[in-house]
């Protein structure tokens, strides 16, 4: 079982984080505000990386156990895999800020504040608004704050995967193994 979660943990983290890098070398240029599809690839991606959750499971499942297995250990076993995916694509994203020397923190609290302006947001209201996306910049700049911040981006991605494969595979019949 646990070479089953490494092996998912890494293909999932890889394609995730690779292209997370991929994509913000490739986009380096374009504005915040001007990357509208952006997170909506992002998730696209953590859902097809974190899919092997479904395949290890289902392995594991087919292979190792003689066709069964009990919701938890499925469920566990998809955690794992998250934990290890996310661990992978937070480092990646770590890896990305230092190589691109972007300021994502600077940069959102920014297209955030015009955001608000253009909606029309004005005087106390907007300077307090400005002052809270600076303590958000600043904070964003600490890696201690930013890794686990970048984490909860994918692992609740990986609990729904997990959830879904555990309640699905829990079941013999449901995409029974071939022999």
């Amino acid at each position: 079982m646990l070479k089953r979660i490494g092996w998912a943990g890494l293909i999932g983290g890889v394609i995730s984080g690779g292209f997370l890098f991929l994509m913000m070398v490739a986009f380096r240029g374009v504005p915040l505000e001007d990357n509208q599809f952006g997170a909506l690839l992002g998730y696209a991606s953590m859902l097809v990386a974190l899919s092997f959750i479904f395949v290890a499971v289902k392995r594991q499942r087919d292979v190792a156990q003689g066709g069964v297995i009990k919701f938890l250990p499925a469920f566990g076993m998809g955690l794992a895999i998250s934990v290890i995916a996310g661990v992978i694509y937070a480092l990646a994203w770590e890896v990305t800020l230092a190589v691109t020397g972007l300021d994502f923190g600077g940069s959102y609290a920014k297209a955030s504040v015009a955001a608000a302006e253009a909606k029309g947001m004005a005087g106390a209201e907007l300077e307090a608004y400005r002052a809270k996306m600076q303590e958000f910049a600043d904070m964003y700049a600490n890696p201690i704050f930013r890794i686990p911040m970048t984490f909860t981006e994918i692992f609740p991605v990986g609990v729904l995967v997990s959830l879904v494969s555990a309640l699905l595979l829990r079941n013999s019949r449901v995409f029974p193994a071939r022999g």
